[in-house]
């Protein structure tokens, strides 16, 4: 089987979307997007990741951090 960095999500503790992704698309030199709303959620996508890399911002209200998603053609093999 084969598995791949997709993207990650940064998190950004109790700060909106919106101002979490103007940080982070100045930091990394991507255009930050409007946010949205999705399951409760609140997100903001980061355009112009190389290697088409899906990058986001997301409020939480946990402490700040960076998690990796990993897609796999096969996800019974990989776990």
């Amino acid at each position: 089987h084969q598995s791949r960095l997709a993207g990650f999500i940064i998190d950004c503790e109790d700060t909106p979307a919106d101002e979490g992704a103007r940080f982070w698309a100045t930091a990394l030199g991507l255009q930050a997007q409007p946010s949205y709303g999705e399951d409760g959620a609140e997100y903001a996508d980061l355009q112009g990741a190389p290697a088409g890399l899906n990058v986001e911002v997301q409020r939480v209200a946990h402490p700040s951090r960076v998690h990796l998603d990993i897609e796999s053609d096969d996800i019974d093999a990989e776990a």
